[in-house]
């Protein structure tokens, strides 16, 4: 059995993080979530080499190139069809994961990683800019998978006082994605004109040492149970990442889950939407994944550069102080993971979003102050810094985290269809939209992000339930006291079954898969 560790899980208990919960959980955000943030960056240092390439092709082909107008809807394209795969592969992951399981799906969706590397990799030498576009699109498609499967298997194979430091490792990876990005294009590395393909294409790496080491670790042991009614198989799979604990006590949880569900199998969408009964869960995260995009961290990543240059750092420099954000966005995801298990994901969601509504509102202050005070651009900076920080200390991860524990394992697919597709729409649509509010509103336009933030802030504050060091069924309970049902409203004899209300899901009760406690241990 794997090495075990020994971190603090609250003031109260000690937890066990064995060296397998860690492989995994730093497996898969290296060769998935750290694709999202590497993604999303890399095509910032070569747009000019970009568009260049573009414009000789079609030069190439024509006899005349691209009017500015054209070129700049080409490239625009290329940046914003990785939004667009992302929608479709947040749409696809509920069948995936039902079809092939949570580690079964990343797995087998590397093989996105390999085509769209090989596209974006050789097409400078086949002289085609379709090549770039397409493969930026088959990314997105496999980003919008991982940024919703990564965190429901971390979710369900982490015992419940480490869902929420697993549930954060990606988060940082996906920083370090973005960061990764911003040094391999300086000038000095992958930065020249010559190396864009490269730069494009060495996704590769990651997803390729994932592949070779992923498939030893077994599924989530939920899916087994639950939705593959593999008893021994769970068996083997809890013992793999738990170590000397009695893995009977979460048997009966998963059974108490099972139970309480109307059925084992996956709801759709719709069937989740016309569900009263989880009504709050779906608002809540649909407010906290919209939030996350709507926040405006898209737009401040976008202006960085415009406010360091107001801020009087030279030109030459500004690409090392911008890369020096991605080492922000690391510290402050660094800092989440380890104290959401010791402060809750309340306080960081809530905490985040109103340092990020604080300082978007610093933004337009010290950028319509600043002609008459010069101090203020520094304070225009330090409140790009406060963004970044606040965003990747909480919003970047803990909605995703939370999407898995508002949920039960027949509600969790659909749950994140939902949390994902509104985050890429969201993301599409600052991204369309910024360039014209902040051409309408001007220095303005981080006040809609402001009232957002603080918004976003307010709702957690007051709707969402603290959800740490509690199983799944206790959060659905927390949150039946919100709806309209009674606590009890009939009981399940040892002798028969009747059908019964359940708190927070209305699930019909009848005959589920059970385990006695030898056959827990081999």
């Amino acid at each position: 059995m794997a090495e075990e560790v020994l971190i603090p899980s609250s003031g109260k208990i000690t937890a066990h993080l064995t060296g397998s919960l860690l492989a995994v959980a730093f497996l898969t955000s290296f060769g998935s979530s750290m694709l999202y943030g590497y993604n999303l960056a890399v095509v910032n240092s070569p747009a000019v080499y970009i568009k260049d390439f573009y414009n000789k092709t079609v030069v190439s082909r024509n006899g005349t190139g691209l009017s500015a107008d054209t070129l700049t809807l080409m490239y625009s394209l290329t940046v914003s069809v990785f939004a667009i795969g992302g929608l479709l592969g947040s749409l696809v992951v509920g069948m995936l994961v039902t079809r092939f399981g949570r580690k079964g799906t990343v797995v087998n969706t590397s093989v996105l990683v390999f085509i769209a590397g090989s596209l974006m990799g050789f097409s400078r030498i086949c002289g085609s800019p379709e090549m770039v576009i397409i493969g930026r699109f088959i990314t997105g498609i496999h980003s919008g998978i991982s940024l919703s499967v990564v965190p429901m298997y971390l979710g369900e194979i982490a015992p419940k006082n480490l869902r929420g430091f697993l549930g954060l490792v990606p988060s940082i990876f996906i920083g370090t994605g973005v960061f990764t990005a911003q040094i391999l294009g300086l000038h000095e590395l992958l930065g020249k004109e010559e190396h864009w393909p490269l730069f494009l294409s060495v996704v590769v790496v990651p997803t390729f040492i994932q592949l070779m080491l992923l498939p030893w670790f077994p599924e989530s042991p939920r899916y087994l149970l639950m939705e593959k009614h593999n008893v021994h198989a769970t068996i083997t799979a809890l013992k793999w990442y738990r170590a000397k604990c009695n893995i009977q006590a979460e048997i009966e949880e998963m059974q108490e889950e099972q139970r309480s569900l109307s059925s084992v199998e996956t709801l759709s969408v719709w069937k989740l939407l016309r569900d009263d009964t989880v009504r709050w869960q779906v608002l809540s995260v649909a407010v906290v994944n919209i939030g996350m995009q709507l926040s405006g961290i898209d737009a401040i990543w976008f202006y960085t550069n415009d406010i360091f240059e107001n801020a009087g750092i030279p030109t030459p420099e500004i690409q090392y102080t911008t890369a020096g954000t991605g080492i922000i966005e690391i510290i402050a995801g660094v800092i989440g993971c380890f104290t959401i298990e010791k402060l809750g994901r309340r306080p960081l969601m809530v905490g985040g979003f109103a340092m990020m509504g604080i300082c978007s509102a610093g933004i337009t202050l010290s950028l319509i102050l600043q002609v008459h005070l010069l101090f203020m651009r520094y304070i225009s900076v330090g409140c790009v810094v406060g963004i970044i920080a606040g965003f990747c200390i909480g919003p970047a991860g803990v909605p995703f985290l939370v999407t898995a524990e508002l949920f039960k394992q027949s509600h969790r697919p659909a749950a994140y269809i939902v949390g994902g597709s509104l985050n890429w729409v969201s993301n599409f649509t600052v991204g369309f939209v910024f360039p014209f509010l902040q051409m309408a509103a001007g220095s303005y336009c981080y006040l809609v992000f402001a009232t957002v933030c603080l918004s976003v802030a307010v709702y957690v504050y007051v709707v969402i339930p603290e959800t740490k060091g509690k199983t799944f069924m206790e959060i659905s309970r927390m949150f039946s006291k919100k709806e309209a049902v009674p606590e009890t409203q009939g009981l399940i004899h040892v002798d028969h079954l009747k059908l019964k209300k359940m708190n927070g899901y209305g699930g019909m009760e009848h005959a589920s898969l059970e385990l006695d406690s030898s056959s827990s241990v081999p």
